[in-house]
């Protein structure tokens, strides 16, 4: 028996709206996990783990060997479990999974690095490996191709197994449209040509998404992918047609209006780490928020 397709699981996590995703060759066993959740509650500012331990389980219950823990990009919206992941699977079972993300991530780094005040010691080296555009690596008898996305976020990547490929926020599903592009070093157009990039695949191809906001008029349940074709015909934002000065003037216009994410500084200061915590200092771990003046004044 040769692996052909990746057996797929795709884990929903409520609380942010994420899909993650266990990806395995069905012959070997080994497996990839994408975009993992750390729990974050606001309210009590604490951190827990029941969504990882939840892919954890599903790993262990299915007897992958996980190879590789893989980010689309440094996420905004929720925080990433991937070093918890790998000093668990580590314990567990010897061999420490590698975390990648793409090699654009210094920049990022050095940017919310700075912003929040992160030292430098706490996110150099915190990824063990940068793939290149395009880099192919194996997983069992299937190959993983890195693609560059960029638009969401300057670093941002897509992983392709298969007939299968996993785009993290660059397109969602086709009655939710695309990603936001305000954040630092995004870019409208640059989404619209990597949203092309997907689109130009075989119309057969699965397009895994990293989040679903189901629309309540249309459906309840999230789902985690709509094939190239539906992605053509109906995507509200994209389908074939329209032009990329009308989706610029329009992502530009409604980008305008949008609120940061609930978790926007939590997130990102854990994960320019790769997921691990600050460092214990006097006072506990502890995480920067910026504060805004209303009116100016400041005192």
């Amino acid at each position: 028996m040769t692996a052909k397709e990746p057996a797929i699981h795709a884990c929903f996590d409520p609380n942010t709206s994420t899909w993650q995703y266990v990806v395995a060759c069905p012959v070997t066993k080994s497996a990839v996990i994408i975009d993992p959740v750390l729990d974050f509650d606001p309210a009590r500012n604490t951190i827990s783990t029941s969504t990882a331990d939840g892919i954890l389980s599903l790993v262990r219950e299915q007897g992958y060997s996980v190879q590789r823990l893989l980010e689309t990009h440094v996420h905004a919206d929720h925080l990433t479990a991937a070093k918890y992941l790998q000093t668990r699977l580590a314990e567990e079972t010897g061999h420490r999974p590698e975390i990648c993300i793409g090699r654009r991530i210094k920049g990022v780094q050095e940017r919310f690095g700075k912003r929040y005040g992160v030292p430098e010691e706490e996110w150099e080296g915190a990824f063990d490996v940068l793939l290149e555009d395009d880099e192919v690596f194996k997983l069992g008898e299937l190959e993983v191709k890195a693609v560059h996305l960029p638009g969401h976020t300057p670093d941002h990547l897509g992983y392709l197994i298969g007939e299968n490929i996993f785009c993290g926020d660059s397109l969602f599903n086709p009655d939710v449209g695309s990603a936001r592009c305000d954040f630092p070093g995004g870019s409208t157009k640059a989404l619209y040509q990597s949203a092309h990039k997907l689109l130009s695949l075989p119309p057969t191809t699965k397009i895994y998404t990293g989040h679903d906001y189901p629309p309540s008029d249309t459906r309840d349940t999230p789902q985690p992918f709509a094939t190239v074709a539906d992605q053509r015909a109906h995507n509200k934002h994209l389908k074939e047609g329209t032009s990329e000065e009308e989706f610029v003037r329009w992502r530009n216009e409604r980008d305008a209006t949008l609120a940061e994410p609930r978790l926007i500084h939590q997130a990102l200061q854990i994960n320019i780490r790769a997921g691990a915590l600050p460092r214990e200092q006097e006072g506990g771990r502890l995480l920067h928020v910026p504060i805004k003046v209303e009116g100016g004044k400041v005192w």
